[in-house]
């Protein structure tokens, strides 16, 4: 007869999520406008549905539409801790955190790797959400690298804006030459390969 596992704190562990066999990485990317977000927002409210504790982390240059939440396009939302470093996660992450959910992970530096695999080798569910590429096209590095490292990838699809073709690149419309200019609709859209502009 097996024993029903104790709940400590409204948390339950629940399949697969196990302390002593190691935890894992997930990653969404994709462009701008292709749900990553509202990917991450999902996975975070099933795991709390399950009775798993979630915390949720977003970069401090990320205030389009929230301090203190991450925000999709759509608007949907889920409360979140701003962090200016990386390694800002690892003093606020809660002993008993089972699942940690990363916005706009392409906001911060290199350290959110060795954050994220510190995080799963604790047996830890990471899951981060981020653009693939940034306004030029090119691969952003920490991005890439947590593919990489990753177990679980997902890469989103948007609509391209000119000919509704797939798109998996972010057109900037506005702004300068930085390769990091945090902006929604008045500054980017989604953009396929035919149509992208370089």
């Amino acid at each position: 007869m097996s024993k029903r596992k104790t709940v400590v704190n409204g948390h339950r562990p629940a399949a697969p999520m196990s302390w002593s066999h190691g935890g894992w990485m997930e990653i969404v990317v994709g462009s701008m406008f292709s749900g990553k977000t509202q990917e991450l927002i999902r996975r975070l409210r099933l795991a709390q549905i399950a009775r798993q504790k979630v915390q949720v982390f977003n970069s401090a240059l990320d205030v389009r539409y929230a301090k203190d939440h991450i925000v999709s396009h759509d608007l949907v939302k889920t409360p979140s801790i701003a962090v200016a470093k990386a390694k800002d996660i690892l003093t606020r992450i809660d002993s008993d955190t089972q699942v940690v959910g990363i916005d706009e992970v392409q906001f911060f530096d290199a350290d959110i790797i060795a954050v994220c695999e510190k995080l799963a080798g604790e047996g830890r569910r990471v899951i981060v959400a981020g653009l693939d590429q940034d306004f030029r096209g090119e691969p952003f590095e920490t991005t890439a690298r947590l593919m990489a490292l990753s177990e679980f990838v997902t890469k989103n699809l948007a609509i391209c804006m000119l000919c509704g073709n797939p798109a998996n690149r972010s057109q900037r419309l506005s702004g300068g030459r930085k390769v990091v200019e945090v902006g929604a609709a008045d500054k980017y859209e989604a953009r396929c390969r035919r149509c992208f502009k370089r």
